[in-house]
């Protein structure tokens, strides 16, 4: 069974687990498939916006599509959430990465 279909089982028996979603947007971006992983992030910003590690990588995901106005926008909401957090040090990964935009 692959990484994909364990993860997918997971979230079909507990389908609020926010790492489980995390972790399958990430398979599914190491596996190619970014439509889905899109779908996830988009997901879980929407509905668990505290989950602060999501925008960094929904972030990168649209750089690397070249969307950087959205991508943006996503840095921008997740640099606010970490510190609405006190998280500096995500608030500092996600302003590394807004600033380095091409």
């Amino acid at each position: 069974m692959s990484r994909v279909d364990t993860l997918k089982m997971i979230l079909k028996n507990e389908p609020n687990d926010t790492f489980t979603k995390y972790a399958l947007a990430l398979e599914y971006v190491s596996d190619g498939e970014t439509d889905k992983a899109e779908e996830i992030f988009i997901d879980l910003v929407d509905n668990n916006p505290d989950y602060v590690a999501a925008y960094y990588q929904y972030g990168k995901l649209l750089e690397d599509r070249a969307d950087i106005e959205r991508a943006r926008k996503i840095y921008n909401q997740g640099i606010f959430v970490a510190a609405s957090q006190n998280d500096m040090h995500t608030k500092s990964e996600l302003q590394d990465a807004m600033d380095n935009l091409f």
